[in-house]
């Protein structure tokens, strides 16, 4: 189809080439928002900001590899369902290990614990290849040049260890959205499930995108209230100093 538009548009070759790039690096950022929170939650298991940054770092390096060795290899992973039925299964392990662990202090599931950022760094690297599984198809479908969609990928992964930085922050300020980053691990488990099993029963990328989008957004809807527990002692200090 977009073949199509670049004929009828007449469009030189460097900028169809330059359209296909946005539209890869558009994709890419899309769909990583869900991927992203994942990544944040699983480095949250370290429970120190330095390890954290440093597990994200090196877990997206090995990611990456994984991510180019599926694109190269893809034509031939995607003749194989049991790749896809692997990723679902870890997917949703991931999900059910989350929502079946012991609550913390604040009431809330919470992802694995690590004690090392070696720990850390395999379940990184493989959530997201785990994800990849379902987007692999999603670039190809665009563009059949490897070269556009490595490019398009690794500017991808750039911006979703920006996304995955963020997320860590937020995560410590919204209580909802951890239990809401799964859940969206969750969709993209069962959507790789029912590639497996009927490929027609496939939700389309534009029910997915707007699903994810309503679970972020109520995700976001409560802030913890860490800030009104810290003012409370800053008022009774100020209290006795007046009585004294």
């Amino acid at each position: 189809m977009l073949d199509q538009i670049f004929d009828y548009l007449h469009l030189h070759f460097s900028i169809e080439t330059s359209i296909v790039l946005l539209i890869l690096i558009f994709l890419e950022a899309v769909l990583s928002a869900d991927n992203a929170i994942a990544l944040a939650a699983i480095a949250q298991g370290l429970e120190d900001k330095k390890l954290e940054r440093e597990a994200l770092n090196i877990g997206l390096v090995v990611a990456y590899v994984l991510r180019i060795t599926l694109l190269l290899t893809a034509t031939w992973v995607q003749q194989f369902w049991q790749f896809e039925l692997l990723g679902a299964a870890y997917l949703l392990w991931l999900v059910f290990q989350h929502f079946t662990s012991e609550e913390g202090e604040d009431n809330q599931h919470h992802g694995p614990r690590f004690s090392s950022v070696l720990q850390a760094i395999p379940v990184l690297a493989f959530t997201d290849l785990a994800f990849s599984l379902d987007s692999v198809t999603t670039a190809i479908a665009v563009s059949n040049e490897t070269w556009l969609v490595i490019t398009g990928t690794t500017i991808g992964v750039v911006t979703l260890r920006f996304m995955a930085g963020l997320f860590i922050q937020w995560l410590d300020e919204y209580v909802y959205l951890e239990d809401a980053g799964y859940i969206t691990v969750a969709l993209v488990g069962l959507r790789l499930l029912l590639k497996v099993v009927n490929d027609s029963l496939v939700p389309p990328q534009w029910f997915m995108i707007t699903a994810i989008a309503l679970i972020l957004a109520w995700g976001f809807s409560k802030r913890t209230e860490t800030e009104k527990i810290i003012e409370e002692p800053e008022k009774t200090e100020v209290v006795e100093g007046s009585r004294e």
